[in-house]
Order: C-alpha cells, then sequence, then structure tokens
C-alpha cells in the first residue's frame, strides 16, 4: 500500500465558518460534506481556497456502505464527480447504514454495523462496489455508536483489520470516535490502535463532544477534550498520519479559538513526533516510506476478495439477506416506535431514539429555517415537530420530512393562529408546488390516522 500524501493539519469546511477559515493562519486543507455542495456552483470562499491550491476533500455522509443494500450508483456517481470538481486526492465516508429498504426508513444518522462476518461480507463486497465507480482512492471511517450489537463475533481491531485485507480500502481514523466507544461500549481505544494496519492509515479526524448521565455524546459542537488529544497523542507514538483535521459542526466559537485548536493539534503532533513508538510492519506488498503521492486509480491498493471464500467474495445473498432483517428490526424499533430486538441494551436504544428525534428536529430547523419562525420560535416548534415524528418515520430525506412535517400541521387545522396558518400553507405551497389538501380531504385523513 502506498504512502498518502501529506496533507498537514486541516478543518472541517462549513458555511457558517467560512470567512474564518479563509484567514486561519498556516491552515494545510479542508475537509468539505460532499452533499452540501454542488459540483458546478462551488461556494466562492470554498472556490477561492482551491484556487491558492489548498486540498480539499469531500467526506460523505450518505452512501451507506454497511447496509445490508448495494450502493446506489448515482450516489456513488454524485461523491465521484464532486472528487473531480475539487481535485481531491481522495474521498472518504464511513463505515455505517443509514437506511433501509424494507421497509423504506432513514435513519439521518450514522448507524453501527454488526461486527459480524455477514455484515463484513456485505460491506467488503460494497466497498469494492464504490472503489470500482469511484475516480480516486477511498478511504472509511470509523463512527461513533451509543449502543453495541448483540452477539458480535470480532473486536473492532478484527474487524477494520480484515476490511482492509480484504479490499484494499485505507481507514480515516476519528480518535473521538474512539474515545466515544470507549465510554459508551466499553471498547479500549489503545487495543484498536494495536490491532488495525496503520500502514493503512489516510489521515485523522478530531473533534469534541460531551459526557451526560454516563453517555457520550460526539457533538462536534465542544471543544476538543485533553483525553481525546490524549488518543492523538497515542496515535501519533503509532504512526506519523498524513493528515489531521478538526470537525466542528455546531455551536461556532470565535476564530481565535478556532485558531487555537488547531495550534493544540498542531503542537500534540509535533511533540508526540520526537517520542520513540512502535513501527507497525507493512503488509506483503506495501512499500515503506514517506511524502508520496497518492496512487492514480481507486484500485491501485485493492485485492477483491483476498482471503475470502466464494459467497464472501460475492457479499452471498444469504448474508445480506440477514444483515437486512437485523437492520431493519433496528432500525424499526429507533424510527417508528416498533419492539426493541432482543439482546440490546433497551436503556442505550432509548438514548438513540430521542437523540435521532432531536437531530431529526435541528436538521429540518436548518433546511426550512421559516418554520419555526411561522409556528412562532423553536420551542413551539420543537414541540411540534417532535410530536409529528413520534409516529412518522423518515423515508425520503430531511427536504422532504420538512414538507412532510407542514402537511402534517395543516391536516389538523394548525398552527391554530389564522395568519400563522396562511403562512404556513404558503409557505408549503410554494414548495410542494401542489394545493393544500381541502377541509374534507383533512378530516378523512386525519380519521384514518387516528383509526390505526
Amino acid at each position: 500500500m502506498k504512502p498518502m500524501a501529506h496533507l498537514g493539519v486541516g478543518i472541517g469546511w462549513r458555511p457558517e465558518i467560512a470567512d474564518a477559515v479563509d484567514r486561519l493562519d498556516g491552515l494545510d486543507w479542508v475537509e468539505v460534506v460532499a452533499e452540501n455542495i454542488c459540483p458546478g456552483h462551488l461556494p466562492e470562499a470554498l472556490q477561492r481556497l482551491r484556487e491558492r491550491g489548498t486540498r480539499i476533500v469531500p467526506h460523505g455522509v450518505s452512501l451507506g456502505l454497511g447496509g445490508a443494500d448495494r450502493p446506489d450508483p448515482q450516489k456513488l456517481a454524485a461523491l465521484g464527480e464532486r472528487a473531480v470538481a475539487l481535485g481531491a486526492p481522495l474521498v472518504t465516508e464511513h463505515i455505517a447504514f443509514v437506511r433501509t429498504s424494507s421497509p423504506v426508513l432513514e435513519a439521518g444518522h450514522l448507524l453501527p454495523v454488526p461486527r459480524t462476518r455477514d455484515a463484513l461480507d456485505v460491506l467488503c463486497e460494497n466497498v469494492r462496489i464504490a472503489q470500482d465507480a469511484l475516480p480516486v482512492p477511498l478511504a472509511l471511517e470509523n463512527i461513533a455508536a451509543l449502543f453495541s450489537w448483540p452477539g458480535e463475533e470480532m473486536t473492532e481491531g478484527r474487524f477494520l483489520t480484515e476490511l482492509v485485507e480484504r479490499t484494499g480500502v485505507r481507514l480515516l481514523i476519528d480518535v473521538a470516535n474512539l474515545h466515544t466507544n470507549r465510554v459508551n461500549r466499553g471498547e479500549d481505544p489503545a487495543a484498536v490502535l494495536d490491532a488495525i494496519p496503520l500502514e493503512a492509515l489516510a489521515y485523522v479526524h478530531v473533534a469534541g463532544g460531551v459526557e451526560r448521565d454516563g453517555v457520550w455524546h460526539d457533538t462536534h459542537a465542544h471543544p476538543v477534550p485533553p483525553v481525546v488529544l490524549d488518543l492523538l497523542a497515542e496515535l501519533r507514538s503509532r504512526v506519523e498520519p498524513a493528515g489531521v483535521l478538526l470537525e466542528r459542526d455546531d455551536d461556532f466559537p470565535p476564530e481565535a479559538e478556532l485558531a487555537h485548536e488547531l495550534a493544540t493539534i498542531r503542537e500534540v503532533v509535533t511533540a508526540t513526533a520526537s517520542k520513540p513508538g512502535p513501527v507497525p510492519e507493512p503488509q506483503t506488498g506495501a512499500q515503506p516510506g514517506a511524502g508520496a503521492q497518492p496512487e492514480a486509480g481507486p484500485q491501485a491498493d485493492a485485492a477483491p476478495g483476498a482471503g475470502a471464500g466464494p459467497e464472501a467474495a460475492s457479499g452471498g445473498g444469504g448474508a445480506r439477506t440477514r444483515v437486512a432483517l437485523g437492520q431493519a428490526a433496528l432500525l424499526s424499533a429507533l424510527v417508528a416506535g416498533t419492539p426493541v430486538p432482543e439482546g440490546f441494551d433497551r436503556a442505550r436504544i432509548r438514548v438513540q431514539v430521542r437523540a435521532l428525534a432531536a437531530k431529526r428536529a435541528d436538521v429540518v430547523a436548518k433546511v426550512a429555517p421559516e418554520l419555526p419562525g411561522i409556528l412562532g420560535g423553536s420551542g413551539p416548534y420543537r414541540k411540534a415537530f417532535l410530536a409529528y415524528a413520534k409516529g412518522r418515520p423518515m423515508t425520503a430525506g430531511y427536504r422532504r420530512d420538512a414538507l412532510d412535517f407542514a402537511e402534517h400541521l395543516l391536516i389538523q387545522d394548525l398552527p391554530a393562529d389564522p395568519a400563522a396558518r396562511r403562512r404556513l400553507t404558503a409557505w408549503w405551497r410554494e414548495r410542494a408546488g401542489a394545493r393544500p389538501p381541502r377541509r374534507i380531504v383533512r378530516w378523512a385523513r386525519t380519521l384514518v390516522g387516528r383509526a390505526a
């Protein structure tokens, strides 16, 4: 596996901090959420960074490569288009599932895959499909999780190692997620770092979070805590990462605080560089060294199906069916109110249910910022949305969810204030391109809903 090109210390680019990012001294590169940009219409601030020669890496959040379904060709094509438009050296995604197709449900969040042979077989085939479709190499990120799957057959380290061995995919290691999983799932971050093939490391994520009632929430809205910086130092003592990136997605601090966090991260990486640490042995075929440019094509590192049997090499239909059934049962419990599958920690699942609903309300408010204003502020909006979401899972993304929420209110002749209701009707009509349901239709739908 060829060494990654040097990236340095970077930050996650977000529109809310675009001007601050533009002024940060010594910024080496940025990462952008792939789904938030349009290749032909890049934001001016992002375009300026590119023209200055700042490297930009697209980071996908919607592929769901850990899901039971094969990757959506359109989503893969869109991710590839963004990589080309940005001149990116690679693209990144997550080891997670985000939806099910039977029933059709969207989590709106990255959910953990079970560390089983079935799930690994499916993931490996999905990764190989993605590698074939993408114009640049792919790296996958370990995610933060609130709960564990029952009946897991491998440790995190073994799961990631076999994934790399069978596909040649690179790893994006999030040290904040390692800490999250230490608190929430009792996993040892050092054991993960000791077990995984660090020569496959693409780069590293660092982020903040907060602990509440014994649960660590990976918020990306708090300063990076010392315990996460310690894990960055642990990783750096084992290997020199090509890049380290600070993620911040909400509650953005002043520019000076962002600059200070980046400087602290750089100090950790630089200070730890002088400390001797174990050098990972390269895999067969690896090319030790540093500073080389990344491979020219997405398949240069891959060894499809290596070490796997016939069913594993093709993600066998039986494995996909078993993974699909398990994921559907779990996601239905998380977003549709069905019973929690046997073996899961019910208390942790309840925490996840609340977290998903809260995130859904927050994202819909960002996608449709007019709604809180129409409904009388963030408090009334949130109360109404959470009541709506309780029995109505998301099936087609946040924009559709916002429209469905508005229609749900109108069906019930809400909001009660006639002026607000007229504003909501106009808002819905403008975006849905249709007439609001007539009163008789609203009554009928309400009665059907009550009967159900």
